[in-house]
């Protein structure tokens, strides 16, 4: 049988495109499918009125994200492509901002930490030094924090490095319930990313290295995908309601939309992708007639659920990159505490806007006055949860044998960030490659292909 299409993607977001950009490295002729407009997934930016929006991701670091950085060289990204932010990360406590939040210094000025905390955040960090080897980012479920999630390993400390550090850290950036999330996710990439004055933006929106990525590809937008099946020797894939046969697919999707695709026809199915659990993400973009920011420089204000009830964060989008909003003006994104999205959601996007709004008044005096226009984005699906449970699935899953159908995204290298995506589509490709010229004996492991 001659199949349709040489190799499929499904989805494209930068697990997609690094995966069709592996592939096609290789040789092999690659179709990428988008349901929506435009690449980029959770790092697409909306251009309105003059303002860059980046709909989810935020920033990426300058170290630790080996694979990003590797694409954004395949790219032709220069270093001017993407900046330095060079401005502080904050959180609030006793009415106002204390800079200095994930970098070393924070033993020294507590970042919002009380003096008595101060020396447990000492022995975490000599902790996390001396084991920095073992706390691989790319297996967790092989470190010493073993499944214990984010509420237990903190209970070692005291409790300020939970209310006023963990939680933060982990409720704004990825959605996550400390009760619930495993902590061994979170601990090795707070590690990889290092300090946040390594941390940079791309020039021009969260988009760049995406659109860039996708140029180069053969991609239909606008196709939704259907149905994928795994024939053994091909794969077959249902689009508009067309069937096509491929020699083999990537599914570059969160775990949940894989396995509705599939149908659950996938032996692997039963394990670590159906336990792959995500956690909404709301934000409220602000465009303001003036560049207003939270007092004291950072770029960014955890909101402490112990502080604030309807907020996680503030970024000053502005203060990240000031191509985000024109001369003279302002841009400020608001995210939701995770544990009020669904309230937040059935209230309609409109009176969503209006009450992060009003709660960041608190934060930003003026908001309200200088907001021009709000852009609500909504992720339903927006980043893998990484409970206990999901890791403990995780290595058969890596090791299962490679087939036609193959899977890529954040969720499989069980690390919510672009690299996470990254490494997830180049390890993909090395899957269905190995599918496609089989070796007795060969194996496919993350750390290989990363």
């Amino acid at each position: 049988m001659t199949p349709d299409l040489d190799i499929a993607v499904v989805g494209s977001g930068l697990a997609g495109l690094a995966a069709a950009h592996e592939l096609r490295r290789n040789g092999h002729e690659v179709c990428v499918f988008e349901a929506t407009d435009a690449p980029g997934g959770r790092m697409r930016t909306l251009r309105r009125d003059g303002y860059l929006i980046d709909t989810g991701a935020e920033q990426i670091s300058a170290q630790g994200y080996r694979a990003t950085w590797q694409l954004v060289r395949r790219a032709g990204l220069t270093p001017d492509d993407v900046p330095r932010i060079g401005r502080p990360m904050a959180v609030w406590r006793d009415g106002r901002p204390h800079n200095g939040v994930g970098e070393p210094r924070a033993v020294l000025t507590g970042a919002g930490l009380v003096p008595a905390a101060r020396p447990s955040l000492a022995r975490f960090l000599a902790w996390s030094g001396r084991h920095r080897a073992a706390l691989d980012h790319d297996h967790p479920e092989d470190t010493p924090l073993g499944t214990g999630t984010v509420a237990s390993a903190a209970r070692r400390y005291h409790p300020d490095l939970t209310d006023h550090l963990f939680q933060p850290l982990s409720a704004a950036f990825f959605g996550w319930d400390a009760e619930r999330s495993a902590a061994a996710p979170l601990v090795g990439l707070l590690l990889a990313v290092g300090p946040v004055s390594a941390w940079r933006t791309y020039r021009g929106g969260m988009d760049l290295l995406a659109t860039r990525l996708a140029a180069g590809l053969q991609t239909r937008y606008g196709h939704e995908v259907e149905e994928v099946t795994d024939h053994g020797s091909h794969a077959r894939i249902t689009v508009d309601g067309a069937a096509l046969t491929a020699r083999a697919v990537v599914l570059a999707v969160p775990a949940p939309i894989a396995l509705r695709l599939t149908g659950d026809t996938d032996p692997a199915a039963t394990g670590y992708p159906a336990a792959s659990t995500y956690r909404p993400m709301l934000k409220v973009s602000c465009a303001l007639d003036r560049p207003l920011a939270p007092r004291g420089g950072a770029y960014a204000l955890l909101t402490p659920e112990c502080e604030e009830a309807l907020l996680s964060c503030v970024i000053a989008d502005h203060l990240k990159c000031p191509d985000r909003a024109p001369v003279g003006r302002g841009l400020v994104s608001l995210l939701a505490s995770p544990r009020r999205i669904p309230e937040l959601v059935e209230a309609g996007e409109e009176e969503a806007g209006r009450r992060l709004a009003v709660a960041a008044e608190r934060y930003v005096p003026g908001l309200g006055a200088a907001l021009t226009a709000t852009y609500v984005h909504h992720w339903p699906q927006a980043m893998p949860e990484i409970t206990p449970h999901a890791l403990a699935l995780r290595a058969p899953f890596l090791h299962r044998p490679a087939r036609a159908v193959e899977y890529a995204g954040d969720w499989v290298a069980a690390r919510p960030s672009s690299e996470g995506a990254a490494r997830s589509g180049a390890l993909a490709a090395a899957r269905v490659l190995a599918h496609l010229a089989p070796r007795r004996g060969r194996t496919v492991r993350q750390e290989t292909v990363a």
